[in-house]
Order: structure tokens, then C-alpha cells, then sequence
């Protein structure tokens, strides 16, 4: 018999009420997508700071308009959404990347954008969206994690799972090491931006020092990240700035030489 684990909504809503006095948090049993959820709410002007949380999404999304499906159990879904106002965007995926790995385990690399990865396989992924009205920014963040091990049946990238490196991790333990931490990230990157997180966010990359191949037909070396969260990629024409999200990239794979 599986028990299960309460989410621990008010454990994390008394975290972050100092913060944001205005926080609530929702969990719900299914959605369509936790995502399109918050985006809807953002645009019909309901601009309180939620973090939702879906046990079953049946129209996820991630990244490029890929589906993400999720089990109850079998991984974390949810969203976040946060009025911010940052002087730049620009890389606040990375952020949010970091802020996770960060607080998930040491093994947890980052892929750019927007991907979690261990030992070369996809653990999660983020999917950052704004809404503007009348001069006022909302951030949605999605983020979806395997807790479990799920087939890899019609995915580009094999799957990991979190319960890899902590076997006894479940989905409402998950949301609470990382709800904290991402939002404190989140108004950190409001007020200083991606510079100041560039060296941490290198140290966990998985593409740098390794030859990629992007989706618009470039190869090249992977040199890390710039302070404004591009890809710097040396090609045989120089080196390119990849700043698109848009722009998929792929690491060659590593040869085995044992053999």
C-alpha cells in the first residue's frame, strides 16, 4: 500500500509570507497545464505572487511547445507567478536552472536553456513565460522534475530521475527544497540580473567544453556562458553568441575510450 505525502503548502507559505505578504499557494489535483493556468490568471489581471502545484497535467508544456505530461508521483509540476520587473531579462531560465540545481543534489548539471541534467540524460525542465498590462510584468515559471523513472518511449533525450541520487525523495519533499530558494533567486535576479550567478551557473554546465551541434545548423565548441546568459559557441567562422531560446543544442556524443 502507497501512503500518501501531504503537500506542504503552509509549510512553505509561512517561508515566504516575509517575502510576499500577498503569496498563496494552490495545489490541485489536475490541469490542463499549471502554466496556461497562471499566464490566463496574469492576463485577466490577477497579479498576486501563486505558486500552483498540479498532482496531473494533461496539456503541459515545455520549452519549443513540447508536451510534458506528468503521473502523480512520478515527477513535480508547477508553476510560479511572480510580478518582476528586471532591468534585463536576459537569462533568467539560467537562473532559475541554477536555483534548482542548486538546491537539488551536487550531481545536477544544467543544459542550456532550460534543462536539468545527470550523466547526459534529462531530469526536468523549465519553461519561463511573461505577460505585460498597462506597464506591469508578471513571470510565470514552469518547472517539471522526474521523481521516478519514466519510459523514454518518443523523447529526443533519455530520461533520469531524481530517486537516482535520492531514493527516497517524493514530489511534495522536492517542491520544498526548491520553492525558497527560487523565489529568493527570482528577486535577486530582479534587482542584479544573470552577471553575478555566471560562475556558479558554469561550474554545473554540461555543455561546456564539449562539441554541439544546434538546431540552425551550427557546430561548434561550447566555451560557457556570457554574463548576459548566451551560449558563446566557437565555430570554424568564429566565435557566435547563441541568445535564442528558440535555438535547440545538442551535445556530440562522449567517446568511449576504455576501448
Amino acid at each position: 500500500m502507497i501512503t500518501r505525502t501531504p503537500w506542504p503548502a503552509e509549510a512553505i507559505w509561512e517561508q515566504i509570507y516575509p517575502l510576499l505578504p500577498d503569496f498563496t499557494v494552490e495545489v490541485l489535483p489536475e490541469i490542463d497545464s499549471s502554466n496556461s493556468e497562471l499566464m490566463r490568471r496574469a492576463r485577466a489581471g490577477q497579479l498576486e505572487p501563486t505558486l500552483l502545484v498540479a498532482e496531473r497535467q494533461t496539456a503541459g508544456r515545455g520549452r519549443m511547445g513540447r508536451v510534458w505530461q506528468s503521473q502523480p508521483g512520478d515527477s513535480l509540476t508547477f508553476s510560479l507567478s511572480l510580478p518582476l520587473k528586471p532591468k534585463d531579462w536576459s537569462g533568467l531560465s539560467l537562473a532559475v536552472g541554477l536555483s534548482l540545481a542548486e538546491s537539488l543534489h551536487p550531481e545536477v548539471g544544467l543544459k542550456w536553456p532550460n534543462d536539468l541534467w545527470f550523466q547526459d540524460r534529462k531530469l526536468g525542465g523549465m519553461l519561463v513565460e511573461a505577460a505585460s498590462m498597462g506597464g506591469r510584468s508578471q513571470v510565470v515559471v514552469g518547472v517539471g522534475l522526474n521523481i521516478r523513472p519514466r519510459p523514454s518511449d518518443g523523447l529526443n533525450t533519455a530520461p533520469a530521475a531524481l530517486t537516482e541520487m535520492l531514493p527516497d525523495l517524493t514530489a511534495p519533499a522536492c517542491l520544498a527544497r526548491v520553492a525558497m530558494p527560487l523565489i529568493q533567486t527570482l528577486l535577486a535576479f530582479e534587482r542584479e540580473g544573470f552577471a553575478p550567478l555566471q560562475t556558479r551557473f558554469e561550474s554545473r554546465d554540461v555543455l561546456k567544453g564539449r562539441h554541439v551541434h544546434t538546431s540552425d545548423g551550427q557546430i561548434g565548441l561550447a566555451l560557457g556562458v556570457s554574463p548576459n546568459g548566451a551560449l558563446r559557441l566557437q565555430t570554424d567562422t568564429g566565435l557566435q553568441e547563441i541568445h535564442s531560446a528558440e535555438v535547440s543544442v545538442r551535445p556530440f556524443p562522449v567517446e568511449d575510450k576504455s576501448q
